[in-house]
């Protein structure tokens, strides 16, 4: 008999407890429970919605916090009209190369399902989907802004040859903002990267769909290289691809199964743009490339996408900036190129790393202190077949480090003894004509002991691939940037700088302006004009970003 007394009570209370909260607005209950949901979070402050777990365990809890739990995205009549915003957001964010199932696309749909039958058949809405939905639709705007102004995988992860300046951003301030001016789509915009180069990809990723949803491009069949005079059907095939790939016109002709001069003109047009020798001829690297799928093409535009989110919001006003992966360097003042230069990067053993860097000084005349790395693979060889090597060179032979080293005659050295794990000496090449540095060094400090530097090989710059250094990147206008970056230095002259170029000794100079020098890696960019350039991708980065970047 206690017993039911007992039961009836508690029910009594409970009742009491529900129509207290039934008493309480829409809104009241759905500001309750999202604080009881955040304050009871997993003990690893992870927050869960349905079968899953939010993504932020600490922006959101402490913006939910400052606001005193009051809901975002719904009032007493439900869902606002930013939760559509919201919604449609995340819904356009493959225009930037991400995936809207990334932000809760699914369960959001489905809880605002739910909520939308609901008020077709005039039953209340239950504060519990409101606060799923609000949880979910906050934890998405977080995680997405993020990608968008950071990007959506860490590079540092696996990427250990990736070392530029980051985008430094707070994203709770751009979500404050978003909901005081019922502008979502305009808040996530200013959290896009605001270079040009980033939205002249992201229009072409919009083409590139557009064509995919056409069927793609076709692909030209395999067989022997093509050329000025052929006829049939790959050549009806080559021009159709080149058609869609905006390098030759419709026009009108006699026979599209002709190869003609206006056929040839495009192909080289398609070469140069994907780094290939400009001939005219369709051989196998030129067929590699017009084969390369649409899908193919999206992905490496999106990975390159990625990078740019990876980058500081400016790079600088001026700066200079060397593309790894089209072997070039340019300066830029202004968002213009006012030099631009091919460049030798390092072979694929001995890549040259991404990083950003500041330009203080150059060197004259420079000696060459020859790396460990290049001692044990090149020069001790080449000391061992032949002592003559070091002589021929002008290198000389040093014992210890520093200014007190003694320089020691290398034929008083039993070289067949020296290994690189005992070899005492180091090795200094003179300056002059043959140093490998060539005439000058372009100093910017850094852990990598990378810079930018002359060289004597001058007939590589015709190559069209042009990595073969040690991972230092030789320059082919030297005296030109050396000219930039000692304009204010009016003693400093085009003869002045030559002389001190040739002198044979070297002179230290520093800059009164340092400079921002940024190494990077683009395998594929658009030009103002909307000229797409692919380059291969010659260390494999891009393989590995795609391969953390679509599986993840």
């Amino acid at each position: 008999m206690l017993r039911a007394r007992i039961v009836v009570l508690l029910l009594a209370i409970l009742s009491v407890g529900l129509v207290k909260l039934e008493a309480r607005s829409l809104q009241e209950r759905t500001r309750e429970f999202l604080r009881q949901r955040i304050e009871t979070s997993h003990p690893d402050h992870r927050i869960p919605v349905g079968d899953t777990y939010l993504y932020s365990s600490i922006l959101l809890p402490e913006f939910y916090h400052e606001r005193i739990y009051q809901p975002v995205w719904s009032d007493d009549n439900g869902p606002l009209p930013i939760a559509d915003s919201m919604h449609a957001a995340i819904t356009r964010a493959d225009r930037d190369g991400l995936y809207p199932a990334d932000y809760h696309l699914e369960q959001i749909e489905e809880i605002r399902t739910i909520i939308r039958d609901r008020k077709n058949r005039n039953r209340p809405i239950n504060h519990l989907h409101l606060v799923d939905l609000d949880l979910l639709l906050t934890d998405a705007f977080l995680l997405l802004g993020t990608h968008l102004a950071g990007g959506r995988i860490d590079p540092v992860t696996f990427d250990p040859e990736w070392h530029p300046a980051r985008r430094d951003f707070d994203i709770l301030p751009v979500l404050r903002t978003a909901i005081e001016d019922e502008q979502i789509n305009r808040s996530l915009h200013t959290l896009l990267p605001h270079h040009s180069e980033y939205h002249r990809l992201r229009e072409l990723l919009g083409r590139y769909r557009t064509i995919m949803s056409n069927g793609g491009w076709p692909v030209v069949p395999d067989g022997p290289t093509m050329r000025k005079g052929d006829t049939g059907e790959r050549v009806t095939a080559l021009r159709e691809r080149l058609y869609l790939a905006g390098d030759l016109d419709k026009g009108t002709i006699d026979d599209e199964a002709v190869f003609e001069e206006t056929l040839e003109e495009a192909v080289m047009r398609f070469q140069g743009r994907h780094g290939i020798a400009a001939d005219g001829l369709v051989g196998k690297e030129t067929f590699a490339q017009l084969n390369t799928s649409i899908e193919q093409r999206m992905q490496q535009v999106i990975i390159n996408m990625e990078r740019w989110r990876w980058l500081p919001e400016k790079l600088g006003d001026r700066y200079i900036r060397v593309n790894i992966a089209n072997f070039e360097l340019d300066v830029i003042e202004d968002n213009e190129s006012i030099l631009n230069m091919r460049v030798i990067v390092g072979r694929h053993y001995r890549r040259t790393p991404v990083f950003t860097g500041r330009m203080t000084y150059l060197v004259f005349s420079p000696f060459w202190n020859i790396p460990p790395g290049m001692t044990a693979n090149d020069v001790l060889p080449q000391v061992r077949r032949d002592i003559d090597y070091l002589a021929k060179n002008n290198i000389r032979v040093f014992q210890g480090w520093g200014g007190d080293a003694q320089e020691i005659d290398p034929a008083t050295v039993d070289w067949s003894t020296i290994t690189p794990r005992n070899n005492p000496y180091r090795f200094r090449q003179d300056p002059g004509p043959n140093n490998s540095l060539g005439l000058v060094k372009f100093m910017f400090p850094n852990r990598f002991n990378v810079y930018l530097h002359d060289t004597p090989a001058r007939e590589l710059f015709a190559r069209v691939q042009r990595d073969f250094s040690s991972g230092c990147i030789r320059v082919e206008k030297p005296i030109e940037l050396t000219q930039y970056l000692l304009a204010d230095r009016p003693e400093w002259t085009r003869q002045t700088i030559e002389a001190a170029m040739n002198r044979g000794s070297e002179r230290t100079v520093t800059l009164n302006r340092p400079i921002a020098v940024h190494i990077l890696y683009w395998t594929a960019w658009a030009e103002e004009d909307g000229t797409v350039h692919f380059r291969r991708d010659i260390y494999n980065r891009d393989e590995r970003l795609m391969e953390a970047y679509f599986t993840f």
